[in-house]
């Protein structure tokens, strides 16, 4: 089945494509100022799905109600059903009904409340009924905020832990969350830092650029791109949605936004003179009201609702579970791909949150499912390979995988040069130059090297020594292994020679 929906276009004028199904397992965090076109976009992504996985809606300002007449959503007012949304959830993973709640007309705290009692009957809704459902939270910063807001403290207490099951826990349970917000410094880190795919649209603030070029691995440099970009123009990263940063317009929709931005228009004729006074102020006459504002569905009441979720046709979309592979399977694939990624020189100098990115990015290619290493330990097998792939020849397996046991006990910002160094004594080869050492750890700087080596001795977990010919050595007292000696003329010819 299809699972891939179009949101747009790129920066070369091609389709810009979302995987469904990827996006469902990974979640979306979406950031831009008001106006930057977020609402937009969520109502393309909702469009461009909706026949093909259930929906849930938290409409905080009553904007996606309209999606309601041409997509068969149902909407649960929630200033008339607070009393059965727990209900009213709990029926629409059963039936797997698209609903929007819309919380417009209610108080702050009542917002909270009522998007948490129903974030909450969907997150316990019974195993059998754990369907995958797209759950879209417009103005997330409302929900999860970062600090004390506007509502009582219950309020965004309970709001704030519905939210953070939706997003740490909710995958399991089939929910994926889609929270759009307008500042991630507003928005809790627990709840933005679960996304694995990001939409960045247009911010101004000095430390949003950088959040957001940071979480997209850009340089600080190119933050200031945020700041240019065109309303509806987005830069998105994901395993759902691009490897690398990737421009994105967002395209037409089909259904109108109650929220969209006011348009002037022209004002009424000059009145005579005293006119405009005696239509403000003139006695014995009531004032008039502004007209009620229309709206373009019908609020239904809880026994409505009801019946529409019963007799409501399933979505068609289910996600294919990942291809059953043994232990041994996966860690072949696993393996596969660490190598793979180290031999990329350019991956020497990339941030270790970068690395894991792109590795768990690799694994959902594999379809690896959920059983894969998590940073720490991605980066102990980074560094494991590496150290291995220096001399891949030596015959001490035995010797090596004491070495890789001890390691485990070096602090931890040191343990790859740890094994870097052991690869080399268990391989009887020379100590590597304060350069290839730097490199290993991704710096361009000879000093460091020297400073960590140093550091290592201090805390005993090597001995340096230098022979009579000037030849630097490692040893290894746990181990009884040390490095080659060998002098340093002939070394630098040995280098040079196998080089050439």
């Amino acid at each position: 089945m299809r699972s891939d929906i179009d949101i747009g276009l790129t920066g070369a004028n091609a389709s810009a494509m979302i995987d469904l199904e990827e996006l469902l397992a990974t979640r979306l965090l979406v950031q831009g100022n008001s106006g930057s076109g977020k609402s937009h976009l969520l109502r393309r992504l909702l469009e461009q799905s909706a026949g093909l996985v259930q929906q849930v809606v938290i409409d905080p300002e009553g904007d996606f109600v309209t999606l309601a007449d041409r997509y068969g959503h149902v909407v649960v007012d929630a200033a008339q059903s607070e009393s059965e949304l727990a209900t009213i959830a709990n029926r629409v993973r059963q039936h797997r009904v698209s609903v929007i709640l819309n919380l417009e007309g209610l108080e702050v705290d009542g917002q909270l409340r009522c998007a948490a009692t129903f974030l909450n009957a969907l997150f316990d809704a019974d195993r059998d009924f754990w369907y995958p459902v797209l759950v879209v939270v417009d103005e997330a910063q409302l929900f999860a905020p970062a600090a004390a807001a506007d509502a009582s403290d219950e309020a965004r207490r309970l709001s704030l832990a519905a939210m953070t099951n939706l997003m740490c826990r909710g995958r399991k349970r089939g929910l994926a969350g889609v929270i759009a917000t307008q500042r991630l410094a507003k928005l809790a880190k627990n709840v933005a830092a679960e996304a694995s795919n990001f939409l960045m649209g247009r911010t101004f603030l000095d430390i949003d650029m950088a959040r957001a070029a940071d979480l997209l691995g850009m340089e600080r440099r190119q933050a200031e791109m945020f700041r240019d970009l065109q309303r509806g123009s987005f830069v998105g990263l994901g395993p759902a949605i691009s490897r690398r940063p990737l421009p994105v317009r967002v395209g037409a929709v089909q259904t109108a936004d109650r929220g969209g931005a006011p348009k002037l228009l022209p004002l009424p004729d000059a009145a005579e003179d005293g006119a405009a006074h005696d239509l403000i102020f003139a006695p014995g006459e009531l004032p008039l009201m502004p007209p009620e504002r229309s709206r373009r569905v019908r609020l239904e009441s809880a026994d409505d609702v009801f019946e529409r979720i019963d007799r409501a046709p399933p979505p068609a979309f289910v996600a294919a579970p990942p291809p059953d592979l043994t232990d041994e399977e996966r860690e072949a694939a696993i393996e596969d791909i660490v190598l793979q990624m180290i031999a990329d020189p350019a991956a020497l100098f990339q941030p270790p949150a970068t690395l894991h990115r792109d590795f768990l990015v690799r694994c959902r290619i594999r379809r690896l499912g959920t059983a894969v290493p998590d940073a720490t330990a991605f980066r102990r097998r980074v560094i494991i390979a590496r150290a291995r792939m220096t001399h891949p020849d030596s015959e001490q397996e035995e010797l090596w995988a004491r070495a890789i046991d001890v390691s485990v006990r070096v602090p931890e910002d040191m343990q790859g040069v740890y094994l870097l160094l052991a690869r080399a004594a268990v391989a009887e080869k020379v100590c590597p130059s304060d350069d290839e050492i730097a490199r290993f750890f991704g710096s361009h700087s000879p000093g460091r090297a020297r400073r960590l080596l140093t550091h290592m001795e201090q805390i005993g977990t090597i001995v340096c020594r230098t022979d009579f010919q000037g030849c630097r050595i490692i040893a290894f007292p746990e181990l009884e292994i040390e490095t080659a000696a060998v002098h340093p003329k002939l070394a630098d010819a040995a280098q040079t020679a196998e080089a050439l």
